[in-house]
C-alpha cells in the first residue's frame, strides 16, 4: 500500500506547468493571422492551449487514441440501472470488434482504442483486452465501501500506466471512455460527495430509466453518501467510499496525461467527474484537458462548472464510452491547421493597422 500511494503521489506532485513562453508565442501567431481577432474562438484558443502542452506553437496529430476503462459496480443490486450487468462484459468484447458507438466513431475519425478491464464481473481472457482487473466488481456503495483506499490508488495507477504505454507507442491525444453498468449512480455520488451539490442535482437518467427508478436511483445515491461518509477533501477516498474502479482508473488517465504532457480530451459525464478528481487532487491537470460535447446527463454541467471548461460540441449525446473523443479529436485537427497553415497578415501583404486600436483593447 505504503509504495503505491507513494508512486502515486510522485505522479500527483510531479506535474508541471505547460509552457507558457510558448503559449504567449502561439497567441501572438493567432493574432498575426489575416482574419478579424478572435474571430475563430474556440479554434484559436485549442490551438494555443495544445500549443503550452507541447511546447510547439505547429502541431500536427496523427496517432490518436481513446482509453476505455471497464468495470463493474455493486450498486446494481439495487436496481438503479436499465441494463443488466452483463452488458459490460458484451460491449467490452464488442469495443474489440468495432461494433460499439464509439468504436464507429473511432474509425470514422482515425482513432484508435485501448480497451482495458479493471473489474469486470467475471474471469476471463481476451487477445484485445488488457488484464488489470482490480477484482470482480465493486462492492455496493448502498451497503458499504465500493473498495479499499489501496484498491483505488491500484486503479488509479492503472490508468497513469496506460498514459505511459500510449506515450510509448508514439499516441499524441488521448480521449478517456468508460464501460460498467450501474456507472451514472457511482459517478453522481462521488459529484454530489466532492462539491455538496444536492443529490437532486446530479443524479440523471444514465441509459435510460423509469420515474419509480429514477427516484429510487436518487435515494440510493444520497443513502450511499450518508453511510460512507466520504472525505471530500481526500479525492481517493471518496472514490475508494462511492466511486468504480472504472472511475478510479479513468482519473490516473487524466493525471498521466498532465504528467507525461500529452493532451486528453474528456468524453460525457462519467468522464468529466474523472476529470474533476484528477482536478482536485493537482489543479494543473486542467491545463492539459479539452472537452467534447455537452452530456444530457444531469450532472454534467455541474463537473463543468468545477472544473471551469466548457465542451466543444453540443450534439445532444448521451452515450459515454468515450464517443465524444474522437468527434473532439477532428477538431482539433482543425485547429492546429488554423495555426499551422493560415498566412499572416504580412504573408497575405495585408496591412492590419487598422487593427492596432482592437489589439490593445483586447490587452484590457
Amino acid at each position: 500500500m505504503k509504495d503505491n500511494l507513494k508512486q502515486l503521489n510522485e505522479i500527483i506532485n510531479g506535474i508541471k506547468d505547460v509552457d507558457k513562453q510558448t503559449i504567449i508565442a502561439a497567441d501572438r501567431r493567432i493574432t498575426s493571422l489575416a482574419k478579424p481577432l478572435k474571430s475563430l474562438g474556440k479554434l484559436e484558443e485549442m490551438s494555443i492551449k495544445l500549443s503550452g502542452i507541447t511546447g510547439k506553437i505547429k502541431n500536427n496529430i496523427t496517432k490518436k487514441m481513446v482509453i476505455i476503462m471497464c468495470s463493474d459496480n455493486g450498486v446494481v443490486e439495487e436496481g438503479v440501472a436499465s441494463a443488466p450487468q452483463s452488458v459490460t462484459l458484451a460491449q467490452a468484447i464488442n469495443f474489440t470488434k468495432g461494433l460499439t458507438g464509439v468504436a464507429v466513431l473511432a474509425k470514422a475519425n482515425n482513432t484508435e482504442l485501448m480497451v482495458i478491464d479493471v473489474g469486470i464481473n467475471c474471469d476471463f481472457s481476451h487477445p484485445d483486452i488488457i488484464n488489470r482487473k482490480i477484482r470482480k466488481a465493486t462492492y455496493n456503495i448502498a451497503k458499504g465501501p465500493a473498495m479499499s483506499y489501496e484498491e483505488a490508488v491500484q486503479a488509479m495507477l492503472v490508468g497513469i500506466e496506460a498514459v505511459k504505454n500510449a506515450k510509448n507507442m508514439g499516441y499524441e491525444i488521448l480521449g478517456v471512455g468508460e464501460m460498467g453498468i450501474g456507472n451514472t449512480s457511482t459517478s453522481s455520488a462521488i459529484l454530489s460527495a466532492l462539491t455538496d451539490v444536492n443529490v437532486e442535482d446530479v443524479v440523471g437518467r444514465g441509459g435510460g430509466i423509469t420515474h419509480e427508478t429514477f427516484k429510487w436511483k436518487k435515494e440510493v445515491v444520497r443513502n450511499a453518501i450518508k453511510i460512507n461518509q466520504p472525505d471530500k477533501n481526500d479525492p481517493i477516498d471518496v472514490i475508494s467510499k462511492v466511486g468504480g474502479f472504472d472511475i478510479a482508473a479513468m482519473a490516473g488517465v487524466f493525471l498521466g496525461a498532465a504528467y507525461y504532457k500529452i493532451p486528453v480530451v474528456i468524453d460525457g459525464f462519467i468522464s468529466a467527474v474523472s476529470a474533476l478528481i484528477a482536478f482536485r487532487l493537482n489543479s494543473k491537470t486542467r491545463d492539459y484537458m479539452f472537452t467534447s460535447h455537452d452530456s444530457r446527463e444531469l450532472g454534467f454541467k455541474v463537473a463543468m462548472e468545477e472544473l471551469r471548461l466548457s465542451p466543444i460540441l453540443n450534439l445532444d449525446m448521451a452515450l459515454g464510452e468515450g464517443s465524444g473523443c474522437p468527434l473532439a479529436f477532428s477538431i482539433i485537427d482543425s485547429a492546429c491547421a488554423v495555426i499551422n497553415n493560415m498566412a499572416t497578415f504580412e504573408e497575405a501583404e495585408i496591412n492590419d493597422s487598422y487593427l492596432d486600436e482592437l489589439k490593445e483593447m483586447d490587452k484590457l
